[in-house]
């Protein structure tokens, strides 16, 4: 099949899931994006410049260029209905997916969002709603995430003043899936090649490797390491993650009072770097209050970090179920019990990886490119099959319905 893929935030997971996709896939993948900055305004304007540029490229290719493809797969930062009102002529007939790899109604916004200030943050969660129902196919991330979008979609829905339209929840419903996103955690592995391993007698070292924001719940992760150096454990922290020009206080504070033991502060750009450093790393606490999927959790898991995951978000789909009791954890003071434990183990066997991490690694592993780019292909061909059955049942159903003329 030839697929177009349009990502309106060509930046981040969504440029590397875009790739992926396009390398990985036995189909025919295009990518029209736009660069991964100003999200809000990608939001509302994305789809009138995407779908002037696939307009153009129609006109200055003529009848044989390739783009006029069996199926058009979007993210969820498309306004999909802008694009496909602007594009009818080309795209009625083609079979549209959406790929929801975040939403805005269940997004926990930050209280001092200039947007949630003067009411406006609602809006974007329209989006994501009228494109989810403008779809033929919405593929969810996570289970998780499937769950949590339809339960804030019910709720937001039932806040409008008149003509609620909830029965469009159950709409959506019908037509979802989960369809976990393809990740290189092989060419991860492939980039690390040689290190310079701190030697078997170092400290523990933690792991930070998430976004530097507020939904990942820094203050907590940092408060348990104080915590733990109140307590006089050895350890040490490598604070990794994209970080932005206003991102908490809490990382600067951090870093002043770890001092020492702080072994690597800011964003790594080398991906090959960024590797070595998950090689190294022996503990992975995770503190998020929001997440979809998780990215960086899996990548560090793969790469044989031991995790301390909380009993909520997409987490527990990343554990085997008989681990989940020795992984995941439902408070503060278990959390930190847990974490403590965690350097206390490493350390005594100097460095060593918990007897679970193989069990860990072979069920993460499944979300490699190798293992999901046939599961991407087989879906988004039934989505085509699906719609051209229908279209061909309607013009049947059509043309029975014609009379015949004299």
């Amino acid at each position: 099949m030839d697929i177009l893929l349009i990502e309106s935030y060509f930046a981040g997971s969504h440029a590397q899931w875009a790739k992926g996709f396009a390398e990985n896939s036995c189909n025919n993948v295009a990518l029209l994006t736009l660069p991964g900055r100003y999200w809000k305004w990608r939001m509302h304007g994305g789809a009138v410049t995407l779908s002037g540029r696939f307009l153009e490229r129609i006109k200055e290719e003529g009848p044989n260029f390739n783009l006029i493809p069996d199926l058009i797969l979007v993210s969820d930062m498309l306004d999909l209905t802008t694009f496909l009102a602007l594009t009818r002529q080309a795209t009625a007939n083609i079979p549209v997916a959406i790929y929801f790899h975040e939403n805005q109604l269940s997004y926990p916004w930050q209280a001092g969002d200039r947007d949630v200030k003067k009411g406006r943050d609602a809006h974007y969660g329209f989006i994501n709603f009228s494109s989810a129902l403008a779809a033929d196919k919405v593929f969810f991330n996570s289970r998780y995430h499937q769950e949590s979008f339809l339960e804030a979609l019910e709720k937001y829905l039932k806040g409008m003043p008149e003509y609620n339209e909830e029965a469009a929840v159950e709409q959506i419903s019908r037509k979802s899936s989960i369809l976990y996103p393809g990740m290189g955690l092989a060419d991860l592995e492939g980039l690390v090649g040689s290190t310079d391993e701190p030697g078997r007698d170092a400290p523990p070292l933690i792991l930070w490797n998430h976004r530097w924001e507020y939904d990942k719940n820094p203050e907590v992760f940092f408060k348990a390491l104080y915590r733990m150096a109140d307590k006089g454990l050895d350890f040490e922290v490598a604070v990794l993650g994209e970080n932005f020009s206003r991102s908490p206080v809490v990382f600067e504070e951090a870093r002043e009072r770890l001092g020492a033991r702080v072994k690597h502060y800011g964003f790594l750009k080398d991906r090959s770097e960024y590797a070595r450093w998950l090689a190294r790393a022996d503990i992975l606490p995770v503190t998020s209050v929001h997440d979809f999927f998780g990215f960086s959790v899996i990548e560090a898991i793969y790469m044989n970090t031991l995790p301390i995951l909380p009993r909520r978000l997409a987490y527990p789909e990343h554990i085997p179920e008989p681990l989940r009791e020795k992984y995941l954890y439902n408070n503060n003071d278990e959390f930190c019990a847990r974490l403590e434990a965690a350097i206390r183990g490493v350390a005594q066997v100097g460095g060593g990886v918990d007897v679970d991490m193989d069990e860990l690694k072979n069920h993460v592993v499944r979300y490699d490119w190798s293992n999901m780019a046939a599961s991407y292909d087989e879906d988004f061909e039934s989505v085509v099959k699906g719609i051209t059955n229908l279209s061909l049942q309607a013009e049947e159903l059509s043309s029975e319905a014609k009379p015949s003329r004299i």
